[in-house]
């Protein structure tokens, strides 16, 4: 160390030393005169040869870089013009302003200089590499052929050229990996299991000698389908069935819609019932019991969706087919008993009990909840309303509540007070929505770790998570039907519950099925004549329904204003104003819609805040769910509702009628 410190020392710059020996021939001026002035011309001589040394050394360093760079730009000009890829030059506007031999004989044409790049590779959008930011690749096919472009933009600093800057491109010829890819994907293997969903009640009203005709041709459709699509299927029990077959058909049956649910709903063999089926594929698993969990979660939606249709689920994204006829109803009464034992027994382990519905309540919503909380006194365990606001729908039956039963308030809190007070222990039941972020507190979910899901919607893409214990019956007409059975069971039988929480829960149910019109079905008369023995007034429950004069002319005006498309099938209005009660008005002008002649869908949009709310009603020909979920809405088949962001009245409307008109098109083909 101590002998590289000296060299760096000896080695220090000659001016120092000439320096040195100047001050020293200056200290002899005063001393030697005659031997200073020979040391002047000594230093003179010194001086000359450094300077004469290292002009040489930076004449001699200058020849040495320019002869490098010319070999440089000699080796640079080899290696470009040799390339062993296809490489060019472009300008920003895409023009050409280079190119080597491969390029050349890839494009099989000689003189494209000054062309455009697009016109030569009609694949090839200079918009790709002058707006993309972050990757420096595109993807792009020319003749058959795919390529994988390299590029670069660099700026050029010769003053004699008007280009600011060129592109360069270097193409790899990923033809043989995509091919490979491809091929990849396409022998990737999915599972679809597939479940006869309303098997019981076609076989009850069937003809007993008829039922294995029934079978075998349900069989033999689905031996032909799997037959089509080169995949193998066997069945696992009387009305179940697991199909494996190659990804390369998927894309296929999507764009057939999946013909096969249409081709079972057909079967005439004596079966009074058509006969429905419920898919459930798994895409894009890892492996193979992967896959069969994607299949497995895609059926349970299917089921929960109300049955008669495919769902794809490829990992995270959900795709929906069919769902078009009515959901058949299928749920037995144990199911129900079983259902009111478990919530009895979760009751029983918790001290807090919360009950929500979704955001904006109706009577459906508000009803079941009271129906859950009359469940919570009954085990006379604390429990508590989420309720954040009233809005028109359930007015008239929170004013009777907090005028004829004022003591009942203090069950009722809000979203924030349920969020201070709830633990880690406690329970909450959810009542008429399965999607977390529409319930009245989304946060409460994430706090509390025993989650009940009571509905009776058709199962969507999101979904509360972990939930304990789920009882989701698209069949029933509303979730206070459901909930009636669950006292019915829960209170061995005797429901006992006070008169109002009776006419609660009939008025939810009445709201559902319009007066008993719509997606009734036997055990809805039972629920209702269970709530009328325990107390529910009819008269009572129909003067919760009453409008004042406004509220019914303005009603009046939304179905005047009424425009129908879908080949006179669909009625749509709309509301200019966004009034508090304008939901409410939505829902019931959509109502009045349907009592037209002719008319099978009907949809109304008002303004509701900053966005957009549609209401979809339909007599059961028209799926209203299916139509809404294209602009991201949901429901049921015959009720449905969706909202719209940053758009007005007229985008609104534009969207809803490409909507329908794209529904109707699928239903042709």
């Amino acid at each position: 160390m101590a002998r590289e410190k000296g060299f760096r020392f000896l080695n220090f710059d000659n001016k120092i030393y000439l320096f040195i020996i100047g001050i020293f021939v200056l200290i002899l001026f005063f001393y030697e005169p005659i031997i200073a002035g020979v040391g002047v011309l000594l230093l003179a001589y010194l001086i000359f040869n450094h300077w004469k040394n290292v002009h040489i050394r930076k004449v001699e360093w200058t020849k040495y870089i320019e002869g490098l760079m010319d070999e440089f730009d000699s080796a640079t000009k080899h290696a470009i013009l040799n390339l062993p890829l296809p490489f060019m030059m472009i300008e920003l506007d895409g023009k050409i302003s280079w190119y080597n031999p491969r390029f050349s004989e890839m494009v099989e044409e000689r003189d494209i200089l000054e062309e455009n790049i697009e016109d030569i590779v009609p694949s090839f959008n200079i918009k790709d590499i002058t707006s993309d930011k972050k990757n420096k690749s595109i993807d792009v096919v020319f003749k058959d052929r795919n390529y994988k472009i390299l590029y670069n933009i660099v700026k050029v600093n010769k003053k004699n050229s008007d280009k600011e800057y060129l592109i360069m491109l270097y193409w790899l010829d990923n033809t043989t990996l995509t091919i490979l890819k491809q091929k990849y994907n396409d022998e990737k293997m999915n599972i679809c299991l597939v479940e006869v969903d309303n098997y019981d009640e076609v076989m009850k009203d069937t003809d007993e000698t008829k039922r294995p005709i029934v079978l075998a041709e349900i069989d033999k459709k689905l031996n032909t389908f799997t037959s089509r699509i080169n995949g193998f299927i066997r069945k696992y029990e009387t009305d179940k069935y697991i199909i494996v077959f190659e990804n390369q058909h998927l894309s296929n049956l999507e764009n057939k819609k999946f013909t096969i649910l249409d081709d079972i709903r057909n079967i005439d063999k004596g079966n009074k019932t058509a006969v429905t089926l419920s898919m459930g594929i798994g895409v894009n698993g890892k492996n193979p019991a992967e896959s069969y969990e994607f299949a497995r979660g895609a059926i349970d939606i299917a089921l929960g969706r109300g049955g008669d249709q495919a769902v794809v689920k490829k990992i995270e994204k959900l795709s929906f087919y069919g769902g078009k006829s009515k959901a058949v109803e299928k749920r037995t009464k144990v199911k129900a008993r079983v259902i009111a034992h478990a919530l009895r027994q979760l009751i029983d382990q918790t001290d807090k009990v919360f009950i929500m519905g979704h955001q904006n309540p109706d009577m459906d919503s508000l009803g079941a909840a009271i129906g859950v909380l009359s469940a919570v006194n009954y085990r006379n365990k604390e429990g508590y309303i989420v309720l954040s606001e009233v809005n028109p729908s359930i007015k008239n039956l929170y004013n009777k509540l907090s005028e004829e039963h004022p003591e009942y308030m203090d069950y009722i809190i809000s979203s924030e007070e349920a969020i201070d007070m709830a633990e880690d222990d406690s329970l909450c039941v959810v009542v008429d929505i399965h999607r977390p972020s529409s319930t009245e507190a989304p946060d409460l979910l994430e706090i509390v770790d025993k989650v009940v899901l009571i509905d009776h919607h058709r199962r969507g893409a999101e979904f509360i998570e972990n939930p304990l214990l789920v009882y989701l019956e698209p069949y029933a007409s509303s979730t206070c039907e459901l909930i009636t059975e669950i006292l019915h069971y829960l209170m061995n039988e005797k429901m006992e519950i006070e008169k109002f929480e009776a006419e609660a829960l009939l008025s939810g149910i009445s709201v559902d099925t319009k007066s008993f019109t719509f997606k009734t079905g036997v055990r809805t008369f039972e629920a209702a004549s269970m709530l009328r023995r325990a107390g529910a007034d009819t008269t009572s429950v129909r003067l919760l329904f009453q409008d004042d004069l406004e509220t019914f002319t303005t009603k009046a005006k939304v179905v005047e204003k009424a425009k129908v498309v879908g080949n006179g099938r669909v009625a749509i209005s709309y509301m200019d104003v966004d009034a508090d009660n304008s939901i409410l008005i939505a829902a019931q002008s959509a109502d009045d819609l349907l009592n037209i002649n002719g008319i099978s869908a009907s949809f109304v949009l008002v303004p509701s805040a900053d966005r957009i709310h549609i209401s979809g009603r339909s007599l059961g020909d028209i799926s209203v769910q299916l139509i809404l979920e294209k602009l991201g809405g949901g429901g049921h088949l015959t009720v449905a509702g969706a909202q719209l962001d940053n758009v007005d009245i007229e985008q609104a409307k534009s969207k809803l009628e490409e909507a329908i008109d794209e529904f109707l098109k699928e239903g042709e083909d």
